[in-house]
């Protein structure tokens, strides 16, 4: 029993007075004049109007989003840069590392990337970052462009998702496709994609996401496509399984609502629902097992990811939540509703809309008010984000509302523009939102002029639809409305789209683009690379994530799959991080560039200060030295160290530990003398050493003073917990051995951070060279390294354990000689193979966690989904050519008051 189809008309409540035939300003969409053609005749025509809408949608959504591009002046229609935040920090370099990896330029595959993080699990990043079809596009690209890959892929997508919620709005219900075209561009270009989803590409795919979800809630609904709805979920999961998640519980809510509204069946509909329901879950159920060996990797990977600061949700005022139904509104902590003011007013048009059934308006406002207020309720809040409350965007979710609230748009115009009373009721809820969102922070001095006008061209565009409906025989009304209509709703999203892109720039970090920098040290890096010899480490270029744009073995890595092991195991060394851990950076210093075999070193002096709208430009210096291979061997287990949290548990005296020898001299409790500007650490080293200063949590410089052979003064970033500073070299010890460290704190840096208690490190140099050599000669005689496996040929005899320079992440496994892979060891955070002394050869190979069990669940979701569509298969081999799907019903079953326009 069918529920509803797509061919359902809205009925009119008892007490509204019947539409006349006459009144309706255009004839159905896929029925011309009115005329039913035969079925052998047209049995395809009911899906030329999605197609028209569809292709209307994405040809619109993409013209307004470059032109709102061009009008914020912002690369590649513009000189100035696009890259916020993590748009220029991850998605970018990881799209650039992509297009590498599928010409096969790169090092690593599939499961594991050598260039980030000395090793890291590159399928778990593939799975959150890059798993979209659309990333595929990169290679069309040249090296040198992936900015402009970038933004062709996020238009695609945002056009790709206009043109799904068109298609949709037409198949919930008929009606003139140009309006539906028009709606869907509103959901594609809201001020959720334009504040969220236009700088976080990989959330797009959620956009994507929910109109199709919701058409596989149809598709469930009418029993109807059993093979291609679960490969349309696994598809959404693929694409980004974190968005898809909520696109599925947004299309859970549409179909909940469509059954319930639907019209009543003559017996059996509580069944008929249920059976309904029952076959959309099997549905998602197989589309999950389709997508698992991908995103069982992804899931297992957060497990493993450092963990960042809980964050308590704390819901937004009421003020700012009905601020961001207006146009040119930017915020991360409120969420982005805006989808037009035309758009807005035609979905609150809905509860006054007598004209369609009581049951679908209270079921659809129903819906809208409840899910509005689960964005402000946090368990419901939780519920949204999968169990835990995100860190940064808290309303990362409102895409699904935007979708619901353009639907009940789609529902109360498809039959015509609503009458008088309707739109007086919209048009008064619209002026007492904006006047409620009077007193926000959110509001722009383009607000309410953009409100006001795009209000005024609706007002007109209502007017002249009206005027229509007395004069059916013209056509130049109807277009009239439509480009009103059209010139309101583009005009208040270019405003919008330019206002915020221009705001984020100011409010916010950006990196500068793709420059000479860049490209040059790519060169530099391609013209030294020794892997796996030794590594090749870029140092820092604009934009982090390094290696993934300029190539080499370094240690930036940025990425929500972070390892905790890796994370944990850098800080504790000295080196930095951002992001609360999960953005390690590189650390220019001798000692750890020896345990991580990093032969080569880039440093680069920049010619000026990033710019908005300047390609960045540095002079290149390559700098080698002589480190150990990437595989040593150590005689026994590391010796028990300093117990940790005491004053001698350093960073210098962990670094020592890893290498295996005595390197520094560390100052017990420098003297600190207070000054006006800061303070003073007095202490003593052997001299010519060189003075290391290691203070993670501190804001500020700090500088050598007293001797000719200091370095400028240092930088220090700390702002705990997301940002860890990266001990600096100062200078070296001047001959009298008195060492003077002037600290001058941020003003701004509040509460002003302690100091470890034992800050100050002396490294001599011949003691490091000592150790490298040593290390060297009784290390690995040859290192290979393929796609996820390396091997290193040992010494005869070498006993006790063989460490390779590699974060010991989930996934290792190794072996020494022919003995069969295991679980590796770890040592100070790195890989360890215990040695007998008989075999000569390590062998160690990665495979990310969860690819066997994603593998088996993949196979028997395959095999359910054969047996599923089977019997399909059968019976439509059994239909009459008259009962296919396509085919247009007897139109007897429609009054002419009922028949959709």
């Amino acid at each position: 029993m069918r529920l509803y189809d797509d061919q359902h008309a809205a009925r009119a409540a008892p007490s509204a007075p019947p539409r006349r035939a006459r009144s309706r300003p255009h004839p159905p969409a896929d029925r011309p004049g009115g005329r039913v053609a035969p079925a052998a005749e047209t049995a395809s025509r009911p899906s030329r109007p999605r197609l028209r809408a569809a292709a209307g949608a994405a040809l619109l959504t993409g013209v307004l989003f470059a032109l709102a591009s061009r009008l914020a002046g912002s690369h590649p229609l513009g000189d100035r840069t696009r890259n916020i935040v993590d748009l220029g920090q991850q998605y970018l370099p990881y799209h650039a590392y992509w297009r590498s990896l599928l010409l096969g330029e790169t090092h690593g595959d599939l499961f594991l990337n050598w260039n980030s993080g000395f090793g890291s699990n590159f399928l778990g990043d593939l799975g959150t970052y890059l798993s979209s079809p659309f990333a595929l596009l990169v290679v069309a690209f040249p090296a040198d462009r992936p900015e402009l890959a970038l933004y062709v892929v996020t238009a695609l997508k945002i056009a790709t998702a206009g043109a799904a919620m068109a298609a949709l709005l037409l198949t919930l219900r008929r009606g003139p496709w140009p309006l539906a075209a028009l709606l869907g561009t509103a959901y594609a270009l809201s001020g959720w994609t334009f504040n969220y989803g236009a700088t976080v590409p990989m959330w797009l795919d959620g956009l994507i996401a929910f109109p199709l979800l919701c058409l596989v809630g149809e598709w469930a609904g009418k029993g109807r496509r059993p093979v291609l709805g679960p490969l349309v979920v696994a598809l959404a999961w693929t694409a980004n399984f974190y968005t898809a998640y909520m696109a599925t519980l947004g299309a859970a809510v549409v179909l909940v609502v469509r059954l319930l509204t639907a019209e009543d069946a003559p017996a059996g509909v509580r069944r008929a629902r249920l059976t309904a329901v029952l076959r959309a879950a099997r549905t998602v159920a197989i589309g999950l097992g389709l997508a698992a060996p991908l995103v069982l990797v992804v899931f297992l990977g957060t497990r493993s990811a450092d963990p960042t600061p809980p964050t308590a949700f704390a819901p937004a005022a009421w003020t700012e939540v009905l601020a961001r139904f207006l146009p040119a509104t930017a915020s991360v902590a409120s969420p982005a509703l805006f989808i037009g003011t035309p758009a807005l007013a035609l979905a609150l048009t809905l509860p006054f809309n007598r004209a369609v059934p009581g049951r679908v308006r209270a079921g659809w406002a129903a819906a809208i008010v409840l899910v509005t207020l689960s964005l402000q309720w946090e368990p419901t809040h939780l519920l949204w984000h999968a169990g835990a409350s995100p860190n940064g965007i808290p309303y990362r979710q409102t895409f699904v509302l935007c979708g619901l609230l353009l639907t009940a748009a789609w529902l109360s115009a498809a039959d015509g523009v609503p009458r008088p009373l309707a739109l007086l009721g919209g048009a008064g809820t619209f002026a007492l939102l904006a006047l409620g969102a009077a007193g926000s922070v959110d509001i722009d001095r383009w607000t309410y002029p953009a409100a006001a006008g795009a209000a005024a061209l609706a007002v007109l565009a209502a007017a002249a639809a009206l005027r229509a409906r007395s004069r059916p025989a013209g056509r130049l009304l109807p277009v009239l409305a439509v480009g009103l209509l059209l010139t309101a709703q583009a005009g208040e999203t270019l405003v919008t789209g330019k206002r915020i892109e221009e705001r984020q720039l100011a409010g916010v970090s950006w990196s500068p683009r793709i420059g000479p920098w860049h490209t040059d040290m790519a060169a530099a890096v391609a013209a030294h690379d020794a892997w796996p010899r030794h590594r090749t480490d870029p140092g820092e270029v604009p934009g982090g994530n390094d290696v993934l744009l300029v190539g080499g073995q370094g240690a930036d890595y940025y990425s929500s799959l972070t390892s905790e092991t890796y994370s944990r195991t850098l800080a504790a060394l000295g080196f930095g991080y951002y992001a609360k851990g999960r953005h390690p950076v590189s650390l220019d210093n001798p000692v750890t560039d020896a345990i991580f075999s990093i032969g080569t070193r880039m440093r680069s002096t920049p010619a000026g200060p990033p710019a908005l709208d300047r390609l960045p430009e540095a002079g290149i210096e390559v700098a080698e030295s002589p480190v150990p291979p990437l595989v040593t061997v150590r005689p026994g287990p590391p010796a028990a160290g300093p117990r940790p949290g005491s004053a001698a548990d350093t960073a210098f005296a962990r670094q020592e530990r890893m290498l295996g020898s005595r390197v520094y001299e560390v100052p017990a409790a420098p003297l600190r003398t207070a000054t006006a500007g800061g303070a003073v650490l007095t202490a003593s080293c052997p001299a010519g050493s060189e003075v290391w200063f290691w203070a993670p949590d501190y804001r500020g410089t700090a500088a050598l003073a007293g001797t000719a052979s200091a370095a400028p003064p240092a930088a220090f970033a700390g702002k705990p917990p997301s940002v860890r500073a990266a001990m600096q070299r100062l200078g070296t010890v001047p001959a009298s051995g008195a060492v003077r460290v002037e600290l001058t704190p941020d003003p701004e840096g509040k509460p002003r951070p302690r100091l470890p208690a034992r800050p100050i490190g002396c490294l001599e140099r011949h003691r490091l060279d000592t150790a490298v050599r040593e290390l060297t000669a009784t290390g690995a005689t040859a290192v290979r390294a393929t796609g996820h496996t390396l091997t290193a040929e040992l010494p005869p005899g070498s006993t006790g354990t063989a460490v390779l320079a590699v974060p010991r992440i989930p996934g290792w496994r190794c072996a020494a000689g022919d003995a069969p892979l295991e679980p590796a060891h770890r040592r100070l955070g790195l890989i360890a193979v215990p040695l007998d002394g008989k075999a000569t050869t390590v062998t160690c190979a990665f495979r990310p966690p969860g690819v066997r069990p994603g593998a088996a669940a993949g196979a028997a979701a395959l095999l359910a989904l054969l047996l599923t569509g089977l019997p399909h298969r059968r019976r439509r081999s059994r239909e009459p050519a008259g009962q296919r799907e396509f085919t247009p019903r007897a139109p007897a079953a429609r009054s002419p008051e009922k028949t959709p326009a």
